[in-house]
């Protein structure tokens, strides 16, 4: 049995980004706002009899076992029991590294479209301790709400935003997640904030002097989005944003974007799209 409707998996941004502290295991602590964008990966699932997880189609980067949405497959047919099994195809627009969750995202719509199909009943609360394991970015879009996340990014907390148009810019490099927590000139101990500090603009990602300093390409497309509105690195990067109060001023500057980037422009949403296909929420 396949299902040919199309399973979202939708970017996210990190409106800001502090580095709190570190645990003793090494993990980082942080706080940051996650806000979802109605642009992003989908997925295909087949439902099959024998069992198995197969990859039927997925980005030619990513080795199978290395994949996220294998592993989700996996991960739940395990702590699930005896299952159908499927095939899954993603279609990967989402660029790889880049700060927007994909990997993660393609993860969480896994998890949540095989409990659904698979008739294992786990609910997003359920299928949690399994994201977390995952990643620490992945329970954001099992929970589908935009969120202010404290500790490793699991401790999460529904927020109303406003939902801006954003300009996401991909300046092409491919950013080391590890590479930059790993940096030694990284600021690793923020003040913590409140969401009024947040509101009130006292915030800043935490990564982005070191990407900036590392990566002279996100540095030069920061400087150039910057000179048009608030530039802000995403995650740890690659890519980077800008919000505009509407679609028409965010696409007027994506068409003067420097031919040697790539752009889109997205609506924020607060509430995941994958939760509308799940008709989970308001």
């Amino acid at each position: 049995m396949s299902d040919t409707v199309a399973w979202p998996a939708p970017a996210k941004l990190n409106l800001f980004l502090h580095i709190t502290g570190r645990r003793a295991d090494g993990y980082h602590l942080l706080q940051t706002v996650f806000q979802f964008l109605d642009h992003g990966d989908s997925l295909e699932f087949e439902l099959r009899q024998d069992g198995r997880i197969l990859r039927a189609e997925g980005p030619d980067a990513v080795p199978e076992e290395s994949d996220l949405t294998v592993r989700a497959a996996q991960l739940l047919e395990d702590r699930s029991g005896p299952l159908l099994g499927a095939g899954t195809k993603l279609r990967k627009i989402l660029p790889l590294e880049a700060g927007l969750g994909g990997g993660s995202s393609d993860a969480a719509t896994t998890l949540l479209a095989l409990d659904r199909l698979w008739g294992t009943g786990l609910g997003q609360a359920g299928l949690m301790p399994l994201a977390l394991e995952l990643g620490a970015d992945v329970p954001v879009f099992i929970g589908g709400k935009a969120a202010w996340a404290e500790g490793v990014g699991e401790i999460l907390s529904p927020v109303e935003l406003s939902e801006p148009w954003y300009l996401v810019v991909d300046p092409g490099a491919r950013v080391s997640t590890r590479e930059v927590f790993q940096a030694p000139e990284l600021t690793r101990n923020s003040a913590p904030i409140k969401i009024a500090g947040f509101r009130s603009g006292e915030t800043r990602n935490d990564f982005e002097p070191v990407v900036r300093s590392r990566y002279p390409e996100v540095a030069e497309a920061l400087d150039w989005l910057g000179a048009h509105a608030r530039a802000r690195l995403t995650g740890s990067g690659a890519c980077l944003f800008a919000a505009f109060v509407d679609e028409a001023e965010a696409r007027r500057v994506l068409d003067a974007l420097p031919a040697k980037w790539h752009g889109f422009v997205a609506r924020g949403c607060n509430r995941s799209p994958l939760m509308r296909r799940l008709n989970i929420g308001a």
